[in-house]
């Protein structure tokens, strides 16, 4: 394809005799490490979003109002999202991926300890949401001008032939992050009363995070830049407003990734953030039952990420996405019967839905990236990434809710098997070189 990545390889030298020295395990690492810290932070917020926000800061006599309060700030992160790509990828496409990274990292990291530091509304009225709703839009800021750069790092730095495995790593720093999420409130109620976790515990996950932010500073400290980058920095073909470049030069790219990514957000935040919202509050199974069914979802979401990424390569990238999108509209169709067949018949939901998220994650990153050159590429891949974040992810949650509430499991199910439709159709709409 005309504007893939030039297969240069990790060892090899630029025209400017500056040898690129990254290695694959330190390649891989930064990219891992860093999408790790990301997604613990925001999942750490949609596990208390859950938990602890609706009676912390939005106060209600009906639950279900005071949980859909929640869940909308929650979606403010999706919001800012696609501004921390145009800024991130502003300078990502500019001065290069490693500092970006760097300056992405301290933006979700700060507002995430921040949070942790939040007083209550009962402290200080209407002001706390307020500020709970400032730093999450904070961390989606951050968290947009993340991906598309972790991504890169990790396909630009690849071997020929190796592409998908490559842009796999990143992409795993979602299921260790919710693992992580989950399992630390999960060891927190083990030690503490539900009481002491409204009153203080809740916070030790966010002030923790600043022990993760150390770990990603000293490992994207340690990268150099990505011969691919370096590669446009030698022969002058960064452009000077990239963003502008991508809204004139690749709409169609934009609006059909936004699409294909559609479905794997929707089925992500049904089987996570929702699915524990629905099993909490509406089956009424225990917390540290439902976070032990998000626990073994992100093991089961972990182990299909690397299988699906040798996958890609060797049965191409496209006819496997096809195939996945295929079988999560199949899914739906499973899903009212599921979630309403008891406590086991919920985690094996949660079990076949994390699966087929692993297999769509993996290769989503590279889909979304390959359509751009190297000089506007940070920007293409994380604004389409993220702007697929504000149709598929954003109000999925509160969707969720509001359609079980309304009109029942069956209408959660369409939900889900019209989004694979509309990911299928632009799958199908886009060239072998989009997807």
């Amino acid at each position: 394809m005309s504007d893939a990545i030039s297969p240069i390889s990790p060892t090899a030298t630029t025209s400017s005799g500056n040898a690129a020295l990254n290695s694959p395990a330190r390649v891989l690492m930064a990219s891992l490490v860093g999408t790790t810290i990301e997604f613990f932070d925001f999942y750490v917020y949609a596990t208390a979003a859950v938990l602890v926000f609706p009676t912390l800061f939005f106060p209600n006599n009906d639950p279900t109002t005071a949980l859909l309060a929640s869940f909308a700030t929650f979606s403010i992160a999706f919001f800012a999202r696609p501004l921390g790509a145009v800024v991130f990828g502003h300078f990502g496409d500019r001065i290069g991926r490693k500092t970006t990274l760097v300056a992405a990292l301290l933006t979700m990291g700060i507002s995430t300890v921040v949070i942790g530091l939040l007083p209550s509304y009962e402290q200080i009225g209407v002001v706390a949401p307020l500020l709970l709703a400032l730093c999450r839009f904070g961390q989606g800021f951050g968290l947009g001008g993340e991906w598309g750069g972790a991504v890169l790092l990790a396909t630009e730095n690849a071997p020929e032939g190796k592409r998908n495995w490559y842009a796999m790593f990143p992409q795993l720093g979602a299921p260790v992050g919710l693992f992580l999420s989950s399992g630390t409130f999960w060891l927190l109620l083990h030690f503490i009363s539900n009481d002491a976790l409204l009153a203080w515990g809740w916070r030790v996950p966010f002030l923790a995070s600043t022990i993760l932010i150390g770990l990603g500073l000293w490992v994207r400290f340690s990268i150099s830049e990505t011969p691919a980058f370096q590669k446009a920095i030698d022969t002058q073909e960064r452009v000077a407003v990239p963003a502008a470049e991508v809204f004139t030069k690749y709409k169609r790219s934009l609006f059909l990734g936004t699409f294909v990514a559609l479905v794997t957000f929707v089925l992500f935040y049904i089987g996570t953030a929702w699915l524990l919202s629905y099993n909490v509050k509406v089956l009424q199974i225990p917390f540290l039952d439902a976070l032990e069914i998000q626990i073994l979802g992100s093991v089961v979401f972990g182990i299909f990420i690397p299988i699906t990424g040798k996958l890609g390569d060797k049965i191409g990238r496209r006819l496997s996405l096809i195939v996945i999108t295929v079988l999560i509209g199949l899914f739906s169709f499973l899903l009212p019967s599921l979630l309403q067949g008891g406590e086991g018949a919920v985690a094996l939901f949660a079990v076949i839905a994390m699966a087929l998220m692993g297999m769509t994650y993996a290769l989503i990153g590279a889909a979304l990236a390959a359509p751009f050159p190297t000089n506007v590429r940070y920007t293409g891949a994380s604004l389409t990434f993220n702007f697929a974040g504000i149709v598929g992810a954003s109000l999925a949650p509160y969707i969720a809710t509001w359609l079980q509430a309304n009109y029942g499991m069956t209408a959660v199910g369409f939900y889900l098997g019209l989004s694979a439709v509309i990911t299928l159709v632009c799958i199908l709409l886009s060239g072998r070189e989009e997807v």
